[in-house]
């Protein structure tokens, strides 16, 4: 008899140690001798009830891009620089002179004689001529800091992708754990079940039957504690977005993945230097310092203005020229053009600052993604598995009666910690991911 009791407890422990668990979870490299967590299958809505708006990761960025506010606020500021072109492309406007004299107002004689013989009349047209191709200065200078400014705004959308992505994966990590949830609950819920079963028929104490109801209230509560978070986090994610963009029921597509990262922080330091909106607005801004310099130099040359008039004096018809031209002993442009010059080396500077923080963001994300990239292979590696058939082991000798309730609680609260632990590792592995991305400039990874 006990040979058979034997044989049969052995039978059943081979059995459920050779059981896969099942992680809601996906991974593209799993550990050897741990097979892949697989994805939690999606569940079709009722029939009376409509399908929620769902998107992916790139479609919220997508439309993050089209339709936030703070977006187009940001983007009308190359419309303003593109307008302050066409000012700097403008000709002066030529100059409409006339007066006349001796106009016999009080001595009320408006005759022909009068208007011929006494009266006088002039009437003029004069003009600006520019010298030192200041015009032409003028537009390169406009066109060189709408350069600038169009950097500055694909780096405000680079930090908006960012943080649409940051959300997203906010949103991804609350569903998992709220589907997590939902399983460890219906789960414990058969446990109590059964421990009830056991209870009326004598083979455990009433005490350790109510530990286990009570245990019960802990999974409920994180059942609606995930339930919130992703309500929440949904909810921030619409306002980045645009909260009009979107309507209320909707949901994201996707689920917490470990991708390796297999590129080399040369290779991304140098995408960097290439990518990054920032440090290209510096750089254009060294191009447009030198413009201002170039436009100082140009304004320092003299303008001189003619101007032609016809009068009418007495009877007698005359025309006049003038012409006048400054003399350049005093002002000769000489603070503006010290003034850019030190705006250039400001500039430069400027421009070699943002390169060394180009540099030192790719290697701070670097080294955090290949550390939270470290920490999820730990998981992978058993720690998964071993803490699912500890789990499993302990559930299922306490339905047997061969272990104690103290051991299964342990060994559930143990499993459910190291769920959650994986979970937001991964999360923190993907965010590593688009901080690598963000420093990069890029959504590609090389």
């Amino acid at each position: 008899m006990f040979r058979v009791s034997l044989f049969l407890s052995c039978f059943m422990l081979s059995q459920l140690l050779w059981g896969q668990a099942t992680i809601p979870l996906s991974s593209s490299a799993a550990a050897p001798g741990q097979a892949a967590p697989q994805a939690t299958p999606s569940v079709a809505p009722p029939a009376d009830r409509p399908a929620a708006t769902q998107i992916t990761l790139e479609q919220a960025i997508s439309m993050a891009l089209a339709n936030s506010p703070a977006i187009k606020a940001a983007r009308t500021q190359i419309q303003q620089s593109q307008a302050q072109e066409i000012t700097a492309n403008l000709r002066p406007n030529p100059t409409l002179s006339w007066d006349s004299q001796f106009i016999p107002v009080f001595s009320g004689d408006f005759s022909s004689d009068t208007l011929n013989n006494l009266q006088q009349f002039d009437i003029g047209v004069g003009y600006l001529f520019e010298r030192g191709h200041k015009r032409q200065n003028r537009l390169q200078a406009a066109r060189d800091q709408t350069a600038v400014t169009a950097a500055q705004v694909a780096d405000t959308e680079r930090t908006l992708v960012f943080n649409v992505a940051q959300q997203f994966i906010n949103v991804l990590l609350a569903n998992s754990t709220l589907q997590f949830a939902q399983e460890n609950l219906r789960s414990f819920q058969d446990t109590v079940t059964i421990s009830e079963q056991r209870y009326r028929a004598g083979d455990i104490s009433e005490g350790d039957f109510l530990k286990i109801k009570l245990q019960l209230l802990q999974f409920q509560t994180d059942v609606s504690s995930a339930r919130v978070a992703k309500v929440q986090a949904l909810g921030s994610l619409r306002q980045l977005i645009g909260y009009a963009s979107l309507p209320h029921a909707y949901d994201v597509v996707g689920e917490l993945d470990y991708q390796p990262l297999t590129a080399g922080l040369s290779d991304l330091q140098a995408k960097a230097l290439a990518e990054r909106p920032d440090l290209q607005a510096a750089k254009k801004g060294v191009k447009a310092a030198n413009s201002q310099i170039s436009l100082a130099k140009a304004d320092a040359k003299v303008d001189f203005n003619a101007s032609a008039s016809y009068s009418h004096v007495s009877g007698a018809s005359s025309t006049s020229l003038f012409f006048n031209v400054p003399l350049p002993f005093f002002n000769r442009n000489q603070g503006e053009i010290a003034r850019t010059k030190f705006a250039l080396t400001q500039a430069e500077l400027t421009a070699r600052a943002a390169e060394d923080t180009v540099l030192t963001d790719v290697t701070n994300a670097y080294e955090s993604a290949s550390s939270n990239q470290d920490v999820v292979k730990l998981y992978l590696s058993g720690y998964l598995k071993q803490a699912q058939d500890s789990r499993d082991i302990s559930q299922y000798a306490y339905k047997g009666g061969a272990a104690t309730l103290l051991d299964f609680l342990d060994a559930e609260r143990s499993y459910r910690s190291t769920q959650l632990a994986y979970r937001q590792a991964v999360a923190a592995y993907m965010l590593s991911l688009e901080q690598l991305r963000q420093a990069i400039g890029t959504r590609s990874l090389p």
